[in-house]
């Protein structure tokens, strides 16, 4: 089941190695949901889903609370005099100063597929600034809405930190953890999908927290780049590293693989 929004490092294309990983479990906890990829293909009886980005999470909600209605509403936004930057700009504008979470969460899904690449990024006063995409024709996820729609009854959407999240959990509970990764180089690093970015004490946090669950029965899988400095925080868990195709430039010739680790902290399969 795809997503219904582009996101930078979305695990869709790496569902499968991921469910491969994922214990068994009652609930899935999330504390970086993102475009929720592994719990929209994952059979957990519930879930936990957080993510710093409260925009993020309130258009999920707005999503699971009306439904059919707000798809509806969503799809005005989707004709073609909005396929335009002056157009594009007037609305990212708009969005950066509602106060109607209704409206403020369809502009939400406007802007990621209108915007360039699917990017999430704001300024640092706080507002959306991801420029105008140019897409002949952006698609609207009709089908993937009201799939996400159906699936949502049994899940549980938060803004909240991961350490917050993480900090109340029980046994029966499985955490996969999808945190902004740590940079390749001063280039590639993006991580301000929430104000206040996530630092080199923020990793730190979250895999202490990951020995400190799984020590007590409840695992953390959890993913990154598999740099040295990544490979050695993770000692101790059981770890899974393969390389991935990057898709976030549109230079096609540009694009080029990573290696990825998964760490699985606790738990079995």
């Amino acid at each position: 089941m795809k997503p219904f929004i582009k996101w930078a490092g979305g695990k869709y294309r790496l569902v499968s190695r991921i469910q491969a990983l994922l214990p068994h479990g009652h609930r899935l906890v999330e504390p970086f949901v993102g475009s929720a990829a592994v719990w929209l293909n994952t059979t957990y009886s519930a879930a936990l889903l957080a993510d710093a980005n409260l925009d993020l999470i309130t258009l999920y909600r707005t999503l699971q609370r009306h439904g059919e209605g707000f798809i509806d509403f969503c799809k005005e936004f989707f004709v073609p005099e909005n396929n335009t930057p002056e157009r594009y700009y007037a609305l990212r504008e708009r969005f950066n100063t509602s106060q109607d979470s209704w409206e403020k969460s369809a502009l939400f899904l406007y802007l990621n597929r209108h915007g360039y690449n699917g990017l999430c990024r704001y300024n640092a006063g706080g507002g959306f600034n991801v420029p105008f995409g140019r897409y002949r024709i952006p698609y609207f996820p009709q089908r993937e809405m009201d799939c996400f729609f159906q699936r949502s009854q049994t899940a549980t959407f938060i803004h909240r930190d991961f350490r917050a999240v993480m900090a109340n959990l029980e046994p029966g509970d499985v955490v996969y953890c999808d945190p902004p990764y740590v940079p390749l180089s001063a280039t590639a690093n993006f991580t301000d999908y929430a104000a206040g970015g996530f630092g080199q004490g923020d990793q730190d946090d979250l895999v202490q927290m990951a020995r400190d669950l799984g020590a007590r029965g409840i695992p953390v899988l959890i993913s990154n780049h598999a740099t040295e400095d990544i490979r050695h925080a993770y000692q101790g868990a059981r770890l899974e590293s393969f390389a991935v195709q990057r898709f976030i430039s549109r230079d096609t010739q540009n694009r080029h693989t990573a290696e990825e680790v998964l760490a699985l902290f606790g738990g079995s399969v």
